[in-house]
């Protein structure tokens, strides 16, 4: 049973997301400019490759007109 659970984990831990910037952070309420910069992007066009997590899907969801999704 554990040989399953540590196969299921790794093959979560594999997963990523790609995450693009792809609208400027100007008249951005300030709380998802800070969600924008916990993802890792600053400037337009910024690309990031995140371990896809609820945290990070969340963070996503948030400033989803600001961010495209390249999976």
């Amino acid at each position: 049973m554990a040989k399953s659970q540590s196969t299921a984990a790794q093959s979560t831990a594999d997963k990523t997301v790609r995450v693009r910037l792809v609208k400027s952070l100007g008249g951005v309420q300030a709380r998802h400019r800070l969600s924008v910069k916990a993802l890792g992007l600053g400037k337009i066009n910024d690309v990031r490759e995140l371990k896809d997590s609820p945290q990070v899907r969340g963070l996503i969801n948030t400033v989803y007109y600001l961010v495209r999704v390249e999976e």
